[in-house]
């Protein structure tokens, strides 16, 4: 019998409170919303509870979710359309949230890895392309995406919708600045690449055979001034004349193209 839980319940508040940044660093926990991303929290990552609507609950999808959270002893609860509407992010909320503790990756582990390929995110803004970055790096066998201070949450509701699932298979870290990351990766022998579209080599033309950190700023300024002295430029050709890619689109195509190098595609 699935208890629903009403808008004075503490849990309900606890719930709300994550679609904030500030609730999310206090509890160490994020939301995850929707049938597919739920299975996937289930199956990769570490889920503290589910809440579904009593409609969704009785579907054949909430059932299936519902024994996959039993089978690992998560603690489920019903919630009325208006409440759970009102902690999911999107305008058409698909009836199913989770609660995931946020993994904690230390970054030590990714600067020690073998042949390592790092995404550095600095000072992106756009959750959207953040989460696109992640699903990227993630199926192109990356290390991991690092998101320094000045960029924004990697676990806002918006940015875990657009990695699809990818943020819970692939190693995310979020908190050092650049000055703080600069030396760790030079001291771990970690080349660093910063795409520019008015310098540098074309992207194709750089070996990416080295362990390599691709720095990915925001469109409208670029990566920080603190990379500038030390890392590698490469830039994306674009005979259209567009000025400049959508950081997502830009990452993927190094990324793609450090892939190509690595697995020798053709």
């Amino acid at each position: 019998m699935l208890t629903v839980l009403g808008k004075h319940n503490p849990r309900v508040k606890a719930l709300l409170r994550l679609a904030q940044k500030k609730g999310r660093e206090k509890t160490g926990e994020f939301l995850v919303e929707g049938p597919h991303l739920v299975a996937e929290a289930l199956r990769y990552g570490k889920v503290k509870a589910l809440y579904l609507t009593p409609e969704f609950a009785s579907s054949p999808e909430g059932e299936e979710l519902i024994r996959a959270a039993e089978a690992r002893k998560v603690e489920i609860f019903g919630l009325p359309p208006q409440l759970l509407a009102r902690a999911a992010a999107t305008a058409t909320p698909q009836g199913v949230l989770a609660v995931v503790e946020i993994p904690s990756t230390p970054l030590s582990s990714l600067l020690q890895a073998e042949l390592p390929l790092l995404v550095v995110v600095d000072g992106l803004q756009d959750p959207g392309n953040l989460g696109a970055i992640v699903r990227t790096a993630q199926a192109v066998a990356a290390t991991g995406v690092v998101a320094l201070k000045d960029s924004v949450d990697p676990f806002h509701p918006r940015a875990v919708r657009a990695t699809a699932g990818a943020i819970f298979r692939l190693p995310v870290v979020k908190g050092p600045s650049a000055e703080e990351l600069l030396p760790l990766l030079r001291e771990a022998g970690i080349e660093l690449v910063m795409a520019d579209p008015h310098g540098g080599v074309p992207f194709y033309a750089h070996s990416f055979l080295a362990p390599t950190a691709l720095i990915i700023g925001s469109e409208g300024r670029g990566p920080g001034p603190v990379w500038s002295a030390h890392a590698h430029r490469v830039h994306i050709p674009m005979p259209g004349g567009t000025e400049s890619l959508n950081a997502a689109i830009a990452a993927a195509l190094l990324l793609y193209e450090a892939a190509r190098q690595r697995y020798r595609w053709r």
